[in-house]
Parts: C-alpha cells; sequence; structure tokens
C-alpha cells in the first residue's frame, strides 16, 4: 500500500494548527463567518489549500449560507394541484439534496402568512406559493430575505418571478382537436367567467376557430359554474337553441360529466353524434366517465419542475423575473373519435 493510501484526509484540526489558530476560528474562516479578521482568514484559507482540505457538504453549504431546505405553501392540500406540482418540484431538486416543507393556507391570507413566518424560522433558502385557483393573485405583503416563486396562480407584480398554465393555448389545442376529428358546428360550456383561465381559454379556442374559417355556435360560450349541474343544463340549451351541434368544448371536466350526462338523457351518442372535449385531466373524472372524457392536460408536474429550476436559479441570484409559461397537452380517449 502506497504512503499515499495510509495517510489520513485533512482534518480541520489540521488546518487550524498550521495556520496557527483556534478550531473554533478556523471553522469560522472556512465558513465564512463575518466575525474573523481578513488577515486570519486568509491565512486559514491558504492553509486549508496547502493541505488540500475541502469542506464537508454541510460545510459548503453553510459556507454559502444554504440550509438544503424550501418550503412550498399550497391552498390546495387536498391534491389535486398541489401533489403533481410538488412531485415535479421534487424531481427538480433531486432526490436527498433538497427537502420540501410543505404547508396548507387552505386559501386563507392569514393562514399563509402564518406559514411564511413559520418558514423563515427554519432559515429555508426559497419558498414556492401555489395558488388554489389559476387567477392572478397580490404577492405577499412583506419583503423577505429569500427568492419567491409564485406557481399556478401567478403574481400581480411583474417583478416577481411566477409560472402559470398556457390557457389561451390550451384553448388552441381544444379546438384544433374537434376540428380534426371533423367537427364543425361546435359549442362552448364554460365556467365561472371571473376565473382568467375560463376567459383564456375561450379566447383560444375562438382563434382556432377563427382561423379555420369558423365561429363557436351563437358566437360566443356560455358561461356559468364548475360543476356537473351547470354542464347539464348548458348542454340542455346549446341542443334546445342549435340542434345540429356536433361538438362541444367544455371548460372543465367537471362541466363535460354533465355535459355527457344531458346528452345520453337526449339520446344522443358520445361521440357519434357529438363530440365533447374538455379541460384540466382530472383522472378521477375523466378516467370515469363514460366515455371517457378526451381533455387537456395541464402538465402540472412540468409546471412544478420549472418552478423548482426557477427557484434554483434566484436562489444563485440570477431570477428569472416575470410570468412564465407552460404549455399543455391533449389526452385522447373515447368522448372524441377522428371521422376524417
Amino acid at each position: 500500500m502506497s504512503e499515499r493510501a495510509n495517510q489520513k484526509s485533512p482534518t480541520l484540526g489540521d488546518v487550524a494548527e498550521l495556520a496557527g489558530v483556534s478550531i473554533a476560528t478556523a471553522s469560522k474562516a472556512v465558513n465564512g463567518r463575518a466575525e474573523v479578521a481578513a488577515r486570519t482568514r486568509a491565512r486559514v484559507l491558504k492553509a486549508a489549500e496547502q493541505l488540500g482540505f475541502t469542506p464537508n457538504a454541510l460545510a459548503q453549504s453553510l459556507q454559502a449560507g444554504r440550509t438544503g431546505t424550501v418550503g412550498l405553501i399550497t391552498g390546495d392540500l387536498e391534491g389535486r394541484l398541489s401533489i403533481p406540482i410538488l412531485m415535479g418540484a421534487e424531481d427538480a431538486f433531486g432526490a436527498g439534496s433538497t427537502s420540501i416543507f410543505l404547508c396548507d393556507a387552505r386559501g386563507d391570507a392569514i393562514r399563509e402568512q402564518h406559514h411564511v413566518r413559520a418558514l423563515m424560522s427554519r432559515r429555508i433558502d426559497g419558498l414556492i406559493i401555489v395558488g388554489d385557483n389559476p387567477n392572478p393573485r397580490a404577492p405577499l405583503p412583506f419583503d423577505l430575505p429569500v427568492p419567491v416563486v409564485y406557481a399556478y396562480a401567478p403574481s400581480t407584480d411583474p417583478d416577481d418571478i411566477s409560472i402559470a398554465s398556457d390557457n389561451v393555448g390550451a384553448g388552441r389545442l381544444a379546438a384544433e382537436h374537434l376540428l380534426e376529428c371533423g367537427r364543425s358546428r361546435i359549442a362552448y360550456i364554460s365556467g365561472d367567467v371571473t376565473y382568467t383561465a375560463a376567459r383564456d381559454r375561450v379566447a383560444g379556442a375562438i382563434e382556432a376557430l377563427h382561423d379555420a374559417g369558423l365561429e363557436l355556435l351563437g358566437g360566443e360560450a356560455l358561461y356559468g359554474a364548475w360543476s356537473e349541474h351547470w354542464g347539464r343544463g348548458g348542454a340542455r340549451a346549446i341542443l334546445t337553441r342549435y340542434p345540429d351541434v356536433d361538438g362541444i368544448l367544455c371548460g372543465s371536466d367537471q362541466i363535460a360529466r354533465g355535459v355527457i350526462d344531458a346528452l345520453r338523457e337526449a339520446g344522443k351518442d358520445v361521440p357519434a353524434d357529438i363530440a365533447v372535449m374538455s379541460h384540466d385531466n382530472w383522472e378521477p373524472l375523466a378516467t370515469q366517465s363514460r366515455p371517457p372524457l378526451t381533455t387537456i392536460d395541464m402538465n402540472l408536474k412540468d409546471l412544478g419542475r420549472l418552478a423548482a429550476q426557477l427557484l434554483f436559479r434566484a436562489i444563485d441570484g440570477q431570477p428569472d423575473r416575470g410570468l412564465h409559461y407552460v404549455g399543455c397537452r391533449v389526452v385522447t380517449r373515447e368522448s372524441t373519435a377522428l371521422t376524417k
């Protein structure tokens, strides 16, 4: 065995002895603590270099002022939104390299502020705020010493780092899919008009139809609630006004489930008579519908992954401020059928 193999790795004590300081002073110097004189720090770092001393991962994180933890506050702990976003963030952070503290604000601003203070007491490196709906939200009412990323519900402050689904693009995808299925008399039953996502999805669909030389039946969407009950009522209204409708776009999977129920009650076959297309890809609804729903997936895992990547960049001093969009995708099931 060689002489080098028999040698122990240099320790902090060895560095302290060579530099002529105490171990405590050597530790402070290596970890970048402010209470060490510049000349002493330089002497300690030179000794560390001569000995080939490398601080362990914990010491390196302390030197950078980091703890390897981030916070994620959500208003949706039921899991429909927060769980896939959390999974995407964990994928980006990497197994074991960064830990996430998950907190449920339940859509309450006071509770959210309480969680922020609690997380800051744990010296987190950064924070992700996940909204419980896609509408833009006010930023946190106080400045924080760590970066913040707003996911799903973007901040109204353009200087903040925000990520949202591309709902206009999603609307285009939905309409284009029905067009590819050979449908041309298309109606739209949407949800609550106060939601930006509802209006954006309709706007994207109208753009796609316009490009194809078509327009929505009636020239506009029907807005209502995010519910199966509204879907049934909207579908009945469409059938009464436009009995030759051959495609219905729905603002959400819940609405689409109600639409399919009403079409079945009216003796319409889905998709032979009328194709039904929806948004969200909420699998417990979409896959259990009869027939299963073709729908737009918001790629929430990708949204969470991007949130983590942007947070990392901000922690490293390279914040990408502004609103970033994540594209959506079509998930094809039996509620639509290609007829071309």
